[in-house]
């Protein structure tokens, strides 16, 4: 399915593009998302989900297909399976930014493949949780630029110019655990009338197997 969203941050298009292709650094906006570590050009982590009291994890690797800094364009594939073996999913992003009256406007266009339970609330629930995802998403993005901007006019300047070494090898990455996005939640109100014969259905259907592997 194809999923097309856009967002704004009051930052120029230079400084909000560098941000948004640093995915160490975007990563812990997006909520749900974990990044464990980094090897070369691959970055690996997990995406924590849930339905009702059921939570699923998808762990997978997410790397840059294209990136053109000049035009601002990026493409960024990821792939992730549930670490319950009860589906996987994979994406094509594409990103394009322009400049928007001082600010940043930055259009997403997803190409989602998902398979399991998640993939039964279909495109047009999922639409609408994208888009109230990506508006959270915007919102950390935008106080994670404003407080690093915060900080740098207080720099002295002792570490401009210093390079960081090359890591050698997979590297891991220590932070805080992300909390699942709630997916009834961000379906929002009417979405949720629709949405909970369906995720009544999948509460039970996942108890009952839970206690059956018990």
């Amino acid at each position: 399915m194809e999923l097309k969203n856009q967002f704004r941050v009051s930052v120029p298009i230079g400084e909000a593009w560098a941000v948004l292709t640093d995915l160490e650094r975007v990563a812990p906006c997006m909520p749900g998302a974990e990044l464990e570590e980094i090897d070369g050009q691959e970055y690996r982590g997990v995406v924590k989900v849930k339905v009702g009291p059921i939570t699923a994890q998808y762990k997978g690797a997410a790397w840059f297909a294209e990136k053109d800094d000049a035009a601002h364009r990026a493409v960024l594939r990821a792939e992730g399976r549930d670490t319950r073996g009860q589906g996987n999913a994979s994406a094509t992003v594409t990103a394009t930014a322009t400049p928007d009256d001082g600010g940043t406007s930055v259009t997403i266009v997803t190409d989602l493949a998902i398979t399991g339970k998640v993939a039964q609330f279909g495109r047009s629930i999922m639409g609408d949780i994208s888009t109230k995802l990506l508006g959270e998403f915007a919102e950390r993005l935008e106080a994670d630029l404003v407080a690093h901007a915060s900080s740098a006019d207080g720099n002295d300047g002792e570490s401009e110019g210093q390079e960081r070494p090359a890591p050698s090898g997979a590297r891991p990455i220590h932070s805080a655990p992300a909390e699942p996005v709630d997916l009834l939640g961000a379906a929002g109100p009417s979405v949720l009338k629709r949405l909970a014969p369906l995720a009544g259905v999948l509460v039970v259907v996942l108890l009952l197997r839970r206690r059956r592997r018990r």
